[in-house]
């Protein structure tokens, strides 16, 4: 969830290091802090809030020095304070930490009765104390991280600096994602690869409990058994990996705009972005699939439910992965696991992932970081060509799983002899098709915003669809309460007699994703019982369901007509901004919405 980020012989240390929080500030922003090594000294600047009270503290009170390490905080672990922002720090050591330490209680009983004061509320202050203890035991302050982390049990990504030792990280993970970068003259540590963006030329990934002693022109690692290891360096594509806003006026609007053309990239890159590890999957051979996921990739995962079912036959069963291994689901001997995660680094997909390879089950995911620990440890990946998304509410990352999931469902489907029919009711190039219609939709910002009255005053909305569009329903209930804050839920339209009609009264906002297809008629039965009870209904559907549907809705989205199967792709655009400009007209922080986190690396 947090960000951190280091840098070793820069001599505008604290600058680069504000830089590359800039670019973590999606990971959190309760609280920042930075801290470098001055003259051998450690010296430190922390603030609560976002990162702009952080950069007005470095304004008035510079720092100095070429190496330092910063952090961006999302809370677990006390308020939102200066005292409980990281930096961390004992005597001769200070610590920035992305993860939790499960047994911060009691290292810190047993830290208190040897004499150390703690200041904070955080888990991470027994890390320093932890560290600085050890560093009294031994002369190499790499072995000293080494015990200190072994006497630690939770998850953790950390990046240490120790007073007199200038030209020198220390950086070590366990469950929590850390980058190694470096350029001709300077290395860098990094929650995320789009934090070394315009500054390491190259990157390494760290493994589990490896430590690092990262110098400017050299890294020395060692393994979770204390050898000396080495971690291949890739190059940075700098295109892929640099995000600006441009000319939007948010990340997120930006990001929507962009799905198009990340959707046509990454159907057109499929065959030479794949990244096997073993042969690639049969589905002729699968009895069932599992998928598994978090949020809103959780969705997409309900979406491909209906696809695989429907087209290609294949029994699919759809998993929070929060919950997955804790029910210790009994593993088909001929099935097979999908798990989709944007980062790569979602802390209880990437558990879940290693439940399911315990079970010695084929394990594939769709990820958007090639390199990240789930695609590292699946038998085969599958990459989205979205380039990094920024903004919070996640948007074209979700569209471009969808796309990989299409194509997986058509290769099912060819597999598996099943669907021809379908398949061949897509026309020849379906995937056009949804691109040319997206472009569709975007034109009609002007015709969304029309319908920004509905949701002015309102505490609470819901939003309705039935089959494939249920997942969309779901989805565009957590877009509007992410970053407009108004209480949204998702049903499945049949659902609403079984008790969440209760729900409606007088002016109520209900969002109806219905196109016009098989299950048509049953979803107007439902938006007329909600209407019969005073429900303000916001019909999105196309030409031919919104004619038949005029009398009977308050607001109406008319969208491009496409094939029923591609129908969720073309929705999920108008939902997303209906959300957005909900929110903006509501004066919220589109980009960065309160409590919130873009890449959830813990439990």
């Amino acid at each position: 969830m947090c960000g951190i980020f280091g840098v070793v012989n820069d001599k505008r240390a604290s600058h680069t290091l504000l830089r590359g929080l800039k670019a973590l500030e999606y990971r959190g922003y309760d609280s920042a802090g930075i801290a470098t090594l001055q003259k051998g000294n450690i010296s430190c600047r922390r603030a609560p809030g976002k990162l702009v009270n952080l950069e007005s503290v470095v304004n008035e009170w510079p720092l100095s020095g070429a190496t330092g390490i910063a952090h961006t905080r999302w809370a677990t672990h006390g308020k939102p304070t200066e005292l409980n922002a990281h930096p961390h720090r004992a005597t001769n050591v200070a610590v920035v930490h992305n993860g939790i330490i499960e047994n911060a209680d009691e290292l810190r009983e047993q830290l208190k009765a040897s004499g150390v004061r703690f200041f904070s509320e955080t888990d991470t202050e027994v890390l320093p104390h932890l560290i600085a203890l050890y560093l009294t035991q031994c002369e190499d302050p790499a072995e000293a991280v080494r015990y200190a982390i072994n006497d630690v049990k939770g998850t953790f990504a950390l990046a240490i600096i120790i007073k007199g030792i200038e030209d020198q990280i220390i950086a070590t993970r366990r469950g929590s994602p850390l980058v190694v970068g470096f350029n001709v003259d300077s290395a860098f540590i990094a929650s995320d690869m789009v934090a070394t963006s315009g500054m390491a030329d190259e990157i390494l990934y760290l493994e589990e409990d490896d430590v690092a002693v990262v110098r400017a022109d050299s890294v020395t690692i060692t393994d979770s058994d204390g050898f000396e290891a080495e971690r291949q360096r890739v190059k940075v594509d700098h295109d892929l990996f640099t995000a600006s806003k441009g000319s939007y006026e948010h990340y997120m609007l930006k990001e929507i705009h962009e799905q198009p053309s990340a959707l046509a990239r990454t159907w057109e890159g499929l065959a030479s972005i794949s990244v096997p590890r073993s042969k690639e999957v049969d589905f002729a051979k699968l009895d069932k699939l599992q998928i598994v996921a978090c949020g809103t990739s959780f969705y997409a995962g309900l979406v491909a439910k209906y696809w695989f079912e429907r087209v290609a036959g294949l029994i699919v069963e759809v998993d929070l992965a929060s919950e997955f291994r804790y029910r210790e689901p009994p593993m088909s001997k001929k099935g097979g696991c999908l798990f989709i995660s944007q980062s790569g680094e979602t802390a209880d997909t990437l558990a879940a992932l290693r439940f399911a390879k315990s079970k010695k089950q084929y394990c594939l995911s769709v990820v958007n970081v090639p390199n990240s620990s789930i695609a590292r440890e699946s038998d085969y990946v599958l990459r989205t060509l979205c380039g990094p998304e920024i903004g919070v509410a996640s948007t074209k990352a979700f569209t471009s799983q969808l796309a990989v999931l299409f194509h997986l469902v058509k290769k099912a489907a060819q597999q598996r002899k099943c669907g021809q029919d379908l398949i061949k009711s897509l026309g020849r190039s379906p995937e056009h098709d949804v691109v040319s219609s997206m472009h569709q939709v975007l034109m009609k910002e002007n015709r969304i915003k029309e319908v920004l009255p509905l949701f002015k005053d309102a505490t609470s909305a819901i939003f309705l669809g039935r089959g494939q569009c249920y997942p969309i329903a779901l989805e565009g209930a957590l877009k509007l309460k992410e970053i407009s804050y108004i209480h949204a839920e998702g049903y499945a339209a049949g659902e609403l007699k079984h008790g969440p009609i209760a729900l409606i009264d007088e002016g109520m906002p209900v969002v109806v994703v219905a196109p016009y297809d098989r299950l048509f008629e049953k979803v107007v039965s439902n938006l007329q019982e909600v209407r019969a009870r005073g429900a303000k209904v916001l019909l999105i559907s196309d030409k031919l369901g919104c004619e038949m549907c005029k009398s009977y809705a308050d607001y109406i989205i008319e969208l491009p007509t496409v094939n029923e199967i591609l129908a969720p792709f073309i929705n999920s655009v108008a939902v997303q901004l209906l959300s957005y400009f909900t929110a903006v007209e509501r004066g919220t922080d589109v980009d960065q919405p309160r409590n919130l986190a873009k890449s959830v690396t813990v439990e």
